[in-house]
């Protein structure tokens, strides 16, 4: 079988989380041949890849959102849009729920520069009738601009060259999962989602945080999000997460029920089974693995930490991870210089198996997970967890209620509650008995449940129900 997997600003240019899962699972299935059908922000990030690729990844497809700005525009370029045509991009540029088939037919046999129509006459009377009718009070010209920076990169998506699979997967409902739509489509072969967080409410939580969106436009960039997602949910024949919570809010959001399945995250629970326990040396270690992002908020670990240090002197925090968002990097080396706390490692990139070895625990401060990998891997190795209230952390430390009686595996406290953390940690710090005995109970929970050989059977069983079904 060949199957293109559609990715969206993870692997193979980044460690961790998503890339991890997608490396392993690749590496699981040499029977079968692999297409990487990639989309990152910048060109400049071209075969920048942080993974040596498997052999059976035969294919890379790059595809970089800037790059729908660098094209020159000919004069004759112009675009000429039918009454049905004009009408499904109004609906597009409105974030609803256009007609994508006419969408995908006009881009994808159109071979004109997405950038010209951004130009012309009916753009601009498009724009005009938006204004007129929803958007009275925002200057024409600020929206004519964030318009075009919202629209132009998917736009410039559908006009890309689909590869040719048996199966299109792709991990995310955002951008990836309309090239998703669009490859199956094109290509009339099946397409299915999986969503290891509810993508668009991690990116409205990235839009309401942040501050390159001016607030007039942050609602605009949200709706544009949740159509996406609409637009993954209705195309897919089969749409999975992680746990039930997050299938409960992708049918909130507007999948249909039937094309629900939940498929857990697994690991190979032999590699972290033997990781011995660390030796005592008067000190307790702390690991974090976890990458430099805002969505992970590492400063909130920084302040429990800090706070930590003065009930538990002969505590360390090992951050492992990558620190590919440099800004975000140099913020929280400067806040740990700010608050002058001692016995902060960061160790980087690094081999988890081995440096778990180092650890008595590990914390995960995440405002937004799905079901992380780095608590599961932490509870294989019976190294109990820290972690915040988000995805299905609670799940993964507590168990499944009603349905797992190994006991808790950890502590349990709300997203950005430093104080609550730094009491967390500190009684994991004192009580060696109950690290042991949580350390046990998780062990017993990853082999029972998370397995990575049940997992890639379960998505290879979705495959072969798909393509069965799909028809001829």
């Amino acid at each position: 079988m060949r199957i293109c997997m559609i990715l969206e600003g993870s692997y193979p240019y980044v460690r961790g989380g998503v890339s991890s899962w997608m490396h392993d699972y690749i590496l699981a299935l040499p029977q079968h041949e692999f297409i990487l059908w990639t989309i990152g922000a910048a060109e400049k990030d071209k075969g920048s890849f942080k993974y040596e690729l498997p052999q059976n990844v035969i294919e890379v497809h790059e595809v970089f959102l800037d790059t729908s700005l660098k094209h020159r525009i000919k004069k004759n370029n112009a675009f000429r849009l039918s009454a049905k045509e004009k009408e499904m991009m109004e609906a597009l540029l409105e974030s609803g729920d256009p007609d994508y088939d006419i969408l995908f037919e006009y881009f994808q046999r159109n071979t004109k520069n997405p950038a010209a129509f951004f130009i012309s006459l009916q753009f601009t009377e498009l724009i005009k009738e938006l204004s007129d009718r929803k958007y009275p009070f925002l200057p024409f010209s600020d929206l004519f601009h964030a318009m075009r920076s919202m629209f132009l990169p998917v736009i410039y998506l559908m006009t890309c060259p689909v590869p040719t699979a048996d199966v299109y997967h792709a991990a995310a409902s955002g951008y990836s999962g309309v090239l998703g739509a669009l490859a199956s489509w094109s290509q009339k072969k099946p397409f299915i989602l999986t969503e290891h967080g509810i993508y668009t409410r991690e990116r409205e939580e990235e839009i309401l945080r942040s501050d390159w969106i001016s607030p007039e436009f942050k609602k605009m960039w949200i709706q544009l999000f949740y159509m996406f997602s609409r637009c993954a949910y209705k195309k897919a024949v089969t749409v999975t997460s992680l746990f039930e919570r997050a299938m409960f809010t992708q049918q909130d959001i507007g999948c249909p029920s039937e094309k629900c399945i939940v498929i857990n995250n697994g690991i190979h629970y032999n590699s972290f089974y033997n990781i011995p326990v660390k030796e005592p040396d008067g000190w307790v270690d702390i690991g974090a693995i976890i990458r430099f992002a805002p969505i992970k908020d590492i400063k909130t670990l920084i302040y429990a930490f800090s706070s930590l240090k003065v009930s538990v002197p002969k505590s360390r925090l090992h951050i492992l991870g990558g620190t590919d968002d440099e800004e975000y990097y140099q913020e929280c080396l400067l806040l740990i210089d700010q608050t002058g706390v001692p016995d902060i490692w960061i160790a980087g990139s690094t081999d988890v198996q081995v440096y778990l070895q180092k650890l008595d625990f590990t914390v995960l401060t995440s405002i937004s997970e799905g079901q992380p990998l780095a608590i599961i891997e932490s509870l294989a190795a019976a190294r109990p967890v820290v972690c915040t209230d988000v995805g299905c952390c609670r799940e993964l430390v507590e168990g499944k209620s009603g349905q797992d009686h190994f006991g808790d595996a950890g502590l349990c406290c709300a997203p950005m509650d430093y104080p609550a953390i730094s009491k967390a940690m500190e009684r994991l710090c004192v009580d060696s008995e109950l690290r042991k005995e949580m350390g046990f109970a998780g062990r017993q929970r990853v082999l029972h449940v998370y397995s990575h050989k049940k997992m890639v059977e379960a998505y290879l069983n979705a495959y072969e129900r798909m393509v069965q079904q799909w028809p001829a």
